[in-house]
């Protein structure tokens, strides 16, 4: 194994892009095999980064919510068939609009003339991401929700407030990046009776000895977050923002899609787990290889999968809460290779096949650069360390 080009690559990104501050791990069968660490925590560039920074992984956290979820199915607590409206009524009589929005203009326009929907949300639909809900966070449903509750609704309160939105498309028919997984996460407060942030503390967090996982970074020296930037996406220029997540609407709200702050050491003990069948090193289990398979399977339609695959993955589909890789051409990782990534650069990595994670972490937002060029650079130079190209 020789890492050295992967290191080489890693610390050329601050000269090539402006990347304050990275970390990244790579993990094979069952061991740490490398880890590197580049540039500063703060804006002052007084702290290197070190293990115990925490960053905001944003969508990474929908990765641990699907097996949340996968978990619950394992128990014969919910179905993947079954309607969303069987735990949250009030999606019992959505509508979604009558045109679908052009999906290639970002932000999708999400007002418009709607109608009933002719078929229901599933739990499938959520985890696959064809729901049809929208990432609106600034409708007027979540919105007049936060000024009746003075910005204090919890996770299940909003969950219904977003079923007052009209649905971009109907449910199964398209794919469309929403707030799905924040559902889910109030789906498992509903059928387990716990918080969201409780159940996956008791069920995956303490399972996998992972300590520095947060919904609430209040909690926490703020010294420890790293320092966050924002690009302006049409160049690299970066300047620094409030240690802050948007998607976090309250401080009671624990989103499924976006909510989690961690060390890349604590993320890496639920991918080491999902590198091994859902085992951890210690031999605790948070996932049956069955439904592990069952995430990495890929769950669009054709047309559906020419909506994901605007977003630039070729060679990928999208299983259960992740990206899944169908082609092996167009990856040196092995077929049903998962993971996701988040707004501000992290990226995960998991090969069954091949026993292998990756986990990297870097805190731009708004840094479209980091999905398209780093991750797959970072993916290509740590197989070619490992001599599969």
């Amino acid at each position: 194994m020789d890492f050295s080009a992967l290191t080489h690559y890693l610390d050329s990104l601050e000269g090539t892009y402006g990347i304050p501050a990275l970390d990244c791990a790579v993990y094979y069968q069952n061991k740490e095999i490398y880890r590197h660490m580049a540039g500063y925590s703060d804006q002052e560039k007084t702290r290197p980064v070190s293990s115990q920074d925490i960053y905001f992984i944003y969508s990474a956290t929908k990765v641990i919510t699907s097996v949340a979820v996968m978990q619950l199915v394992e128990r014969g607590l919910i179905s993947l068939d079954d309607m969303l409206a069987k735990y949250i009524p009030e999606f019992d009589r959505v509508q979604v609009l009558e045109k679908m929005p052009d999906m290639t203009v970002f932000p999708f326009e999400t007002t418009g003339p709607s109608r009933p929907s002719r078929k229901p949300i599933k739990i499938v639909d959520l985890l696959s991401m064809t729901s049809g809900i929208s990432y609106d966070l600034e409708s007027d449903a979540i919105q007049k929700t936060l000024r009746e509750t003075d910005h204090q609704a919890d996770l299940q309160q909003l969950a219904r407030a977003m079923a007052n939105q009209p649905l971009l498309c109907e449910p199964g028919e398209h794919w469309v990046y929403g707030l799905s997984h924040d559902v889910l996460g109030a789906v498992v407060e509903i059928v387990t009776g716990m918080t969201f942030a409780q159940y996956l503390r008791a069920n995956i967090f303490d399972l996998l000895d992972m300590q520095d996982v947060f919904f609430d970074v209040s909690t926490i020296p703020l010294e420890r977050i790293s320092e966050q930037y924002a690009g302006n996406m049409q160049n690299d220029e970066l300047h620094r923002v409030a240690k802050k997540n948007r998607y976090a609407l309250t401080p009671r709200y624990q989103s499924g899609g976006a909510g989690i702050a961690c060390t890349l050491d604590a993320y890496g003990k639920f991918v080491r787990a999902l590198c091994n069948g859902g085992v951890s090193p210690k031999g605790e289990r948070i996932l049956t290889e069955a439904s592990i398979a069952q995430m990495q399977t890929n769950r669009l339609h054709a047309e559906a999968l020419k909506d994901y695959r605007r977003g630039g993955k070729a060679g990928y589909g999208y299983g259960l809460g992740v990206r899944t890789l169908m082609d092996a051409s167009e990856s040196p990782s092995a077929v049903g290779e998962f993971g996701w990534d988040g707004a501000a650069g992290a990226y995960v990595l998991i090969d069954p096949a091949n026993q292998l994670g990756i986990v990297y972490m870097q805190h731009t937002l708004m840094f479209p650069k980091v999905y398209f060029e780093i991750h797959p650079e970072v993916r290509n130079q740590c197989y070619a360390a490992l001599g599969k190209h």
